[in-house]
């Protein structure tokens, strides 16, 4: 225990300030293009956004620097969803099939197990072998896949509802869906389920015109937005247990994202009549909010990075928009019976574990932290030791 105390020590002396969350807003290289859903790597490397209208599918391997088309047929593409490495990616048709691609896009193969329906969103576990599909307009069905999309499950999740998005833990396990209701007169719930969709509970979030929901790592932490334009965003921190409103302005909400620990959060407003369209970021999981540089617009839908600081948002007749703050991962100290471990969160920016016994002189740690895809974080094993050590992050 002496071991635990002393290193806990280290890691709360070298923690990294964390700066505030302010964003500027650029336009990337993508085409105009009726954009419809976008996904991130967990690191913000790799971006993915669909087309519903232009039937085409883009992917970025450099953060929104340069974009790709790729060997994608022609169809209505309506969701994507990405592995937290980038390269198991899933895309669904509206009105057609599930496609896959184990290579970040460049290649991609049809699920013929999965039925043609009206698909609208999906969502990953972070290895990809976990998937989640729901059908939008007119409602149906819940399905998930267990092995990367190749067999496919209809689940108890009720087949009334017009499902607009779906969350995923990193685990795949705990998972939400929101949906719209198709009318002010016919307004929907959030739905929870602790088992890999096996199973679907009706949470007490409010009846709206929910269209978007995002889930931190563990699942615990949940940000849902509905766009009737007279509503704050929602949060719970219990995983949809109970629901809290926030110091948002009340406006047509069309997307919501968050970090692995559920402390960043942005937030996409589509424009409409008298409704200024922005975008909205928070960084203490929803207490407070900021807007930015960004254009007033058709905003359609946000992804973040595992970490919160790289941001890409994508507008329904426009781009594709992306923002990056300066990264401060927080080291933690994970311990178990028989080791130590330090974890901080998979940054959007590389760095360097180093460790010293003075304070004074700093070496770096020579073995490679490795990824835990439970919760997004690098975790790098310490040696047992009776002797003392300090350890920081440090760019390259």
């Amino acid at each position: 225990m002496k071991l635990g105390k002393i290193f806990l020590l280290g890691v709360a002396m070298l923690m990294v300030a964390d700066f505030a969350f302010a964003q500027t807003w650029t336009p990337t290289s993508a085409p105009t293009n009726y954009w419809y859903s976008v996904a991130s790597s967990a690191d913000g490397n790799k971006l993915v956004a669909v087309s519903v209208l232009a039937r085409s599918i883009y992917t970025s391997t450099n953060s929104g620097a340069a974009w790709f088309s790729n060997n994608a047929p022609s169809l209505p593409w309506q969701g994507v969803a990405s592995s937290a490495d980038g390269v198991k990616l899933v895309a669904s048709v509206n009105g057609g099939g599930i496609y896959t691609s184990t290579n970040s896009g460049t290649t991609w193969m049809q699920q013929t197990n999965a039925p043609s329906l009206g698909w609208n969103t999906l969502a990953s576990s972070a290895d990809g072998t976990k998937i989640v599909a729901a059908v939008g307009a007119g409602g149906g069905p819940i399905y998930t896949s267990k092995d990367s999309g190749f067999t496919w499950t209809q689940t108890s999740a009720p087949i009334t509802n017009w499902w607009m998005s779906l969350a995923s833990s990193a685990d795949g396990k705990n998972l939400a869906a929101v949906e719209h209701g198709g009318s002010p007169d016919f307004l929907g719930g959030i739905y929870t389920s602790t088992n890999s969709g096996a199973t679907w509970t009706l949470t007490s979030a409010p009846l709206k015109e929910w269209l978007s929901i995002a889930s931190s790592a563990d699942g615990t932490k949940l940000v849902a937005a509905d766009y009737e334009g007279i509503s704050p965003i929602y949060t719970s921190t219990n995983s949809g247990t109970t629901w809290m409103t926030n110091n948002t302005p009340k406006l047509n909400w069309s997307s919501v994202s968050i970090s692995g620990d559920g402390s960043k959060i942005a937030a996409v407003v589509w424009a409409g009549g008298y409704v200024p369209a922005s975008i909205y970021t928070s960084e203490n999981s929803g207490a407070s909010w900021q807007t930015n540089n960004a254009p007033e617009t058709t905003w359609r839908a946000v992804a973040s990075s595992a970490d919160g600081r790289k941001l890409v948002a994508i507008i329904s007749d426009g781009g594709i928009w992306t923002s990056q703050t300066t990264p401060s991962p927080k080291l933690n100290l994970a311990i178990s019976s028989t080791n130590r471990a330090i974890c901080w969160i998979i940054p959007s920016t590389n760095f360097i574990l180093q460790q010293s016994s003075n304070l004074t002189s700093w070496a770096d740690v020579t073995n490679a932290p490795a990824l835990n895809l439970t919760n997004l974080q690098n975790q790098v094993t310490l040696s047992p030791s009776n002797s003392s050590g300090f350890y920081r992050l440090k760019t390259p």
